[in-house]
């Protein structure tokens, strides 16, 4: 573990409101089965509330159609069905295994779940031109899956929980299983620390885990081949998400054995006019009635080819409201091509969603149009820059530079530094000496804090571990342990002496070496480790590390928001115990001697910088808010950043996958970026 790092959140929700909450059993939960019911659970409360950012159920969705593709794609169906010869994967209970006969038609999304669920081979490539919906069938597939799990709770064993995962970032030398298990790990708390990743392993060998991998079209040529070659040896079922150009390129290098390749077709105008007019009142405005009438009327129009995909279908009702002129898209001098439509409802899809409107009070922006439009091109240019769509907010920091952050803790930490220390020197010294004992101590204080932030102000990564991996009952038994010890230790050696101290004051005297204790043998050893000298960032100590047996409990899904704010707690709690602990320990020793006066204020002085390097020069959360700061100042974007990107996901212009955010598509952070 590294030190200033994500430090995954504690399972601390409760509740169960989830229909996926499972109460009674007749017989005893096995790990297997405790862990996949709770991991059933905080999917679907997850990805219900992500359908309902991203309007998936409310109004009600595009349905899904599909149709069996080509096999220039994907192998033959003979392969997937594995008719006449032994299937890989059995039919989840309740369902039949697939034909091809049964293939021939395609079907809609209840269908789409018999062929996930009844397909031999377990692979399901999942294709469609830009803008299809496929990411929004995945969700969809996603929720109709758990739903069915949800209905068949006493052969629940036997139905996968699945989870939607990004591809990006997996170096596919890296075994499938063993990366997955780590996405698993960063994206729920349940699966924390190294027994957590462990547990995930045996869920996804044991096939408890059905896969939903989106991104593929989003890598390089020659990585894609890699990526289907590595996932041949996944034990689990998996559904397989590509842009369907990218997938028959692939397909010339690299096959995935047995998958059948789904294609989502394009809308038909009878149903873009149907949802069209489902948001907009009982007898539509002549304008919506123009527009719907044309798509009805000549399928062949500008506008009619625009609307064939349900990106775009979705964008006009966010950026046209009951009232607004939304038959100005039929006006083929100022829209001659479907893709002038596409790049004008892209180009006004911010503006809309920041505007307020009477129809939604309670949704009144906190940013002006123009303030979140100059963000959000901004955020769009710095990620087409990196070749990236994941929005990583620890690497914020490294946009701007970070002399000014360095300045300003260096002035907040210096004289803060100095004024103790000049106040110790007091106790005993003249004024001067004690003046310039400040006086130095606040230079060199400012100084080292500065070179210590600059320092740290490179790409950090951001692996799991959280509460429950710095106390575990193994760590928490050996500090209480080596606490006892020490202070039974401390009374006898003091009793032989002339002036034995109490027996409460030892107690408190070894806090620290307890903590300490608690600290190596746990995993947050790098968090608090040589803060003397700034060197808190470095891996726990092995040796002593030992993780408890995973426990089923509540967990919760990660979102970057929540990751962000965990990330400040966790090290502020640490750093400051870790300066409180010493202070304990140091100041009754040094007043003893020279009184309780100069014990505290050379307590207090050391004591703050061992709070001070974990808790502001090494936490990458205070610099992310920090480099919002700086940020606001050189490109106008909101102060509280964190704050707006969780309020831009909630209006449906980003979304968030883990601890990472993404725009709602690929062509608005294109657009944008420009």
């Amino acid at each position: 573990m590294f030190g200033n790092v994500f430090n995954g959140l504690t399972a601390f929700t409760t509740g169960d409101h989830s229909p996926l909450s499972i109460h009674h059993h007749t017989r005893p939960l096995s790990r297997f089965d405790a862990a996949a019911d709770e991991l059933a659970r905080v999917v679907h409360g997850y990805w219900n509330d992500e359908a309902g950012y991203r309007r998936l159920l409310s109004p009600a969705p595009l349905p899904v159609r599909w149709q069996v593709a080509g096999r220039n794609v994907a192998g033959p169906v003979a392969g997937a069905t594995a008719e006449g010869t032994r299937a890989r994967f059995a039919p989840l209970p309740g369902l039949k295994p697939i034909t091809r006969q049964s293939l021939r038609d395609g079907g809609d999304l209840n269908r789409l779940h018999e062929v996930y669920g009844g397909l031999a081979s377990g692979r399901l490539l999942l294709i469609g031109a830009p803008a299809a919906g496929k990411t929004a069938a995945a969700v969809l597939l996603l929720l109709e899956a758990l739903k069915y799990r949800a209905s068949h709770l006493d052969v629940r064993e036997h139905i996968p929980v699945p989870l939607l995962l990004s591809l990006d970032g997996w170096d596919p030398r890296e075994r499938a299983v063993e990366w997955a298990a780590g996405r698993i790990s960063h994206a729920y708390t349940l699966f924390h620390g190294r027994k957590g990743r462990e547990l995930a392993c045996e869920l996804l060998e044991a096939g408890r885990i059905a896969l939903f991998l989106d991104g593929l079209d989003e890598v390089t040529g020659r990585l894609r081949a890699a990526m289907v070659s590595a996932l041949e040896s996944l034990p689990c079922r998996l559904v397989l998400l590509s842009r369907k150009g990218e997938a028959q390129l692939t397909s010339k290098k690299a096959r995935l054995s047995g998958a059948l390749a789904v294609e989502l077709p394009e809308v038909a105008p009878r149903e873009a006019a149907a949802y069209l007019l489902r948001a907009v009142p009982a007898q539509p405005p002549p304008a919506w009635q123009a527009l719907t009438r044309r798509l009805l009327d000549e399928p062949g129009s500008v506008v009619a080819q625009a609307l064939r995909r349900p990106l775009w279908i979705s964008l006009v009702h966010d950026v046209y409201g009951d009232d607004d002129p939304v038959d100005e898209l039929l006006d083929t001098a100022r829209f001659p091509r479907p893709l002038d439509i596409e790049n004008h409802l892209l180009d006004h899809v911010v503006t809309a969603a920041y505007t307020p409107r009477a129809a939604y009070p309670h949704r009144r922006p906190r940013h002006s149009p123009e303030t979140a439009e100059r963000t959000l091109r901004h955020l769009a240019a710095r990620l087409n820059e990196e070749g990236t769509r994941e929005l990583r907010w620890w690497h914020i920091p490294t946009w701007v530079a970070p002399r000014p952050r360095a300045v300003f803790l260096a002035a907040l930490v210096g004289p803060t530094f100095g004024a103790l220390s000049g106040l110790a020197g007091s106790y005993g010294w003249g004024p001067v000496r004690a003046t310039l004992l400040g006086l130095f101590a606040a230079i060199g204080g400012a100084y080292v804090a500065g070179r210590l932030h600059v320092q740290f102000s490179e790409r950090q990564p951001l692996p799991s571990a959280g509460w429950r991996d710095v106390f575990t009952r193994f760590s928490l038994g050996v500090g209480l342990l080596i606490w006892a010890v020490s202070a039974c230790g401390l009374w006898y050696g003091y009793r032989l002496q002339e002036d034995p101290i109490p027996f409460w004051l030892c107690g408190i005297l070894a806090f620290v070496w307890g903590f300490a204790a608690t600290m190596v043998s746990g995993s947050g050893f790098g968090i608090v480790q040589g803060t003397f000298l700034g060197l808190g960032s470095g891996p726990s100590f092995a040796p002593l590390r030992k993780s408890d047996r995973p426990r089923v409990a509540d967990t919760r899904s990660i979102g970057p928001r929540e990751v962000w704010r965990h990330h400040i707690g966790l090290r502020l709690v640490l750093g400051l115990t870790a300066g409180a602990g010493f202070m304990l320990w140091y100041i009754p020793i040094t007043a003893r001697t020279y009184g309780w006066g100069y014990g505290a204020v050379v307590g207090l002085a050391a004591g703050s910088w061992i709070i001070f390097v974990p808790c502001l020069l090494r936490n990458l959360a205070i610099a992310t808010a920090l480099a919002a700061v700086q940020l606001s100042f050189t490109e106008g974007s909101p102060v509280r950043l964190m704050a707006f990107l969780e309020d831009a996901h909630r209006r449906n212009l980003l979304r968030a996958v883990g601890p990472v955010y993404e725009f709602r598509h690929a062509r608005l952070q294109e657009r944008l970026g420009r």
